[in-house]
């Protein structure tokens, strides 16, 4: 199974930026959708972007859209958010995952796909 690590969380305040990234282990990232998600204390997890294995599409959550937006590097097997615009309620543990399928093989829209293979997280918090 991929291994994920998240990075670039941290505290800021209301209207200002970050990027997150995601380092996945493995010679085959390229193949996989990638998709980031975020918890907040006593919510659900819920689906923020995604992106296709070669990164021409991707997919965001309505509350994100326009503020944030995903990329991918393959040659550094390397998955980013940009996150502009932040608010309070931007705040929680935001987490990268991968399809545990190569991408192509089923169809489903990217916020659909059965991401099996999880990171740990990285925390954001937003003040107002």
């Amino acid at each position: 199974q991929v291994q994920l690590v998240e990075s670039g969380g941290g505290l800021v305040q209301a209207g200002d930026s970050l990027r997150l990234s995601c380092v996945a282990s493995g010679r085959t990232f390229h193949i996989y959708a990638m998709a980031w998600f975020r918890q907040a204390p006593g919510k659900e997890r819920e689906f923020v972007a995604g992106i296709t294995g070669s990164g021409r599409s991707t997919d965001y959550a309505s509350s994100v859209k326009g503020r944030f937006t995903v990329s991918r590097d393959n040659a550094e097997n390397t998955v980013y958010l940009q996150m502009n615009s932040l608010k309070p309620e931007d705040t929680a543990v935001y987490y990268c995952a991968t399809d545990k399928k190569p991408y192509g093989t089923y169809q489903a829209e990217l916020r659909d796909k059965e991401y099996a293979c999880w990171g740990r997280g990285t925390q954001v918090t937003v003040s107002s």
